[in-house]
């Protein structure tokens, strides 16, 4: 049962970023910094889940829950790189839209092609370097008791609850740099909306005001989610860590919200819903 559940959910999400990266890379009516970032998103979402949901799927299916040392540690440091690279990612998306709508007039010159590969970059670099401190700081701990992980995959909060030494000062670390990926491009995401509806209630058209906010809208809900969900996890007291509570939230952060991104972005965005027709005109014409 809950091996066809999650299977449906994961092709269903990686069909649908696929689809994104596909019409954006077709159409060139989509080759402006927006959708160059929502591509990136949608790959980086894609090799997200792919760190995680097929062992977890075999788990399901062969009932063999084991892995290797090396594998969970391996498992751990491309999860967090991942998601910290999605982080910045969101972080370099909000600097564009800020842009957009409160500098359009300088919008291309702002945001060249050079930057755009440079916030990409500094983005993947800064979510793995991180993550490689992180993943090292933790697997350097004696691990003498239990091996058993209370946990669908390799996450930190039940690893570090197999360490059988005095972990309070690694527990500070995993802190800060949580705080690092996740609160510094939360707290500059919210910097440039709070600039952005500033910049928008001073439109004096209803129509435009409405067109800008719904440029924004999906950008905003898909940030909601995904920081909503990792604070919840990761920015908290350990005493308020609850392992099966955090396991159903781990199974909707892992699954469900990657696979409502794709419809999140182009259910109300005119130009790829466009862009998806046109690719499904070409594949009948063929």
């Amino acid at each position: 049962m809950l091996f066809g559940l999650f299977l449906i959910m994961h092709l269903v999400t990686l069909g649908g970023h696929m689809t994104i990266v596909l019409v954006t890379l077709v159409d060139p009516a989509l080759h402006i910094p927006m959708y160059f970032f929502l591509c990136n998103l949608s790959v980086i979402e894609i090799c997200y889940t792919l760190v995680i949901v097929p062992k977890m799927l075999a788990n399901f299916l062969a009932g063999n829950h084991r892995i290797s040392l090396v594998g969970c540690a391996t498992q751990m440091c491309f999860f967090i790189a991942l998601g910290g690279a999605e982080c910045f990612l969101l972080a370099a998306m909000a600097y564009d839209r800020y842009v957009a709508i409160c500098n359009p007039l300088r919008y291309t010159l702002i945001m060249s092609r050079p930057l755009c590969l440079q916030l990409l970059a500094m983005a993947c670099t800064s979510g793995f370097l991180l993550s490689l401190g992180l993943t090292a700081l933790i697997f350097h701990l004696p691990f003498c008791h239990s091996h058993e992980i209370n946990h669908f995959f390799c996450d930190i909060p039940p690893v570090l609850e197999l360490a059988c030494s005095d972990t309070h000062a690694d527990e500070v670390a995993v802190f800060l740099v949580c705080m690092l990926i996740l609160m510094v491009p939360f707290l500059m995401i919210l910097a440039s909306y709070v600039l952005i509806v500033a910049s928008i209630l001073r439109i004096h058209s209803a129509q435009e005001r409405r067109k800008a906010f719904s440029t924004c809208a999906a950008h905003l809900v898909v940030a909601v989610l995904h920081y909503g969900c990792a604070i919840f996890i990761y920015i908290r007291p350990k005493a308020s860590y609850a392992l099966e509570q955090d396991k159903v939230v781990s199974l909707i952060y892992t699954n469900v919200t990657p696979m409502l991104y794709p419809a999140i972005y182009s259910l109300r965005n005119r130009e790829v819903q466009g862009a998806l027709r046109k690719v499904w005109d070409r594949i009948f014409l063929l």
